[in-house]
């Protein structure tokens, strides 16, 4: 009896490893699963065939196929360390040789290294020790956000991971990130709790707006310029349980952010950029903090703890190290 060996492979947009997952579980035995990656400038141009599912690190894009070379380069162009991201740059057969009629888009894209004309493919990936490459975004869809840089791409496989439709995550204005979601049946809050304990608090969305469908252009892409505004009230109004007591330390803090980000009640457990506030609020907040409370905190304790309650707990560290914590320093 002949033995026929079926093939799925994905090529195109990212795999996320609970669609290999539930692949894995309906398919026959002799059913191989590969994710392979190239742009339309080179060619599918590398492959990796699935056995197991690493949850953490993701599923890589692979090894460069025969005939092709893979580097990955950082903001400077010098190749990157293990684990480091880059932008990927392929070099080999399949590699175009320009675009007809656009010398100033070609001579752009194209690059020759040792002799050897590679594409930038505007890919950011990071090669691990065993020599495989990991796509994690888009360099376009990278952005800065307090001094922190953010890849909105990291942002939106956490928010797929829970049964999500689709969503897309942009930067609004210079001081917030706003996730647009496509589904049914799930709450603002649940978003943010399932954000919150995934990623850092820099990269949690000031505002979730969930709708029926997002947006799309002609190609079957997300429209960005057509989503709708953020309505950062809602931002204020959510989080209705804030009757803890405070301690004097939150009190204080409470106060200066009532008057710098215009809130009379500010609730002690939501970020000062989802009461709308910028990040020119927030340097004149710091101001405010240095001199009443503690002259030790820099701005990247309050970008990283934008609450109340979370400036309160980095910052009683510090103050028990001042020989008076509790004196008021007036200007």
């Amino acid at each position: 009896m002949r033995c026929i060996t079926f093939m799925i492979a994905f090529l195109g947009e990212s795999v996320s490893p609970k669609l290999v997952e539930r692949i894995q579980k309906i398919v026959t035995t002799n059913c191989q699963v590969w994710d392979m990656y190239g742009p339309a400038e080179t060619g599918v141009c590398t492959y990796y065939q699935i056995h197991s599912i690493n949850q953490a690190s993701g599923i890589p894009i692979g090894r460069p196929l025969p005939n092709y070379q893979c580097l990955i380069h950082d903001e400077f162009g010098q190749l990157v360390i293990v684990g480091q991201q880059g932008e990927l740059l392929v070099g080999g057969v399949g590699v175009f040789a320009g675009y007809l009629g656009r010398d100033d888009l070609t001579e752009k894209a194209l690059v020759k290294i040792d002799g050897v004309t590679y594409y930038r493919t505007g890919d950011l990936v990071r090669i691990d020790s065993n020599g495989l490459i990991y796509y994690i975004g888009r360099t376009d869809h990278q952005v800065k956000l307090h001094g922190q840089r953010i890849e909105v791409e990291e942002i939106e496989r956490c928010l797929h991971d829970i049964h999500i439709t689709t969503c897309v995550v942009v930067k609004w204005g210079e001081d917030h990130l706003v996730a647009y979601v496509e589904g049914s049946g799930i709450s603002e809050e649940d978003l943010r709790t399932h954000c919150r304990l995934h990623l850092p608090p820099f990269m949690v969305p000031s505002v979730f707006v969930i709708l029926d469908q997002l947006p799309l252009n002609a190609n079957g892409k997300v429209d960005r310029k057509r989503l709708p505004a953020p309505d950062f009230s809602t931002a204020r109004d959510a989080d209705h349980l804030d009757s803890l007591i405070l301690t004097p330390l939150e009190e204080r803090i409470r106060n200066i952010f009532a008057e710098v980000f215009h809130n009379e009640q500010p609730n002690v457990n939501i970020s000062f950029g989802r009461m709308g506030g910028t990040s020119l609020d927030a340097m004149r907040a710091l101001s405010m903090i240095r001199k009443q409370i503690c002259m030790k905190v820099d701005a990247t304790v309050l970008f990283a703890n934008p609450s109340v309650r979370q400036l309160a707990q980095a910052l009683q560290p510090l103050l028990d190290l001042q020989e008076d914590p509790v004196t008021t320093v007036t200007p």
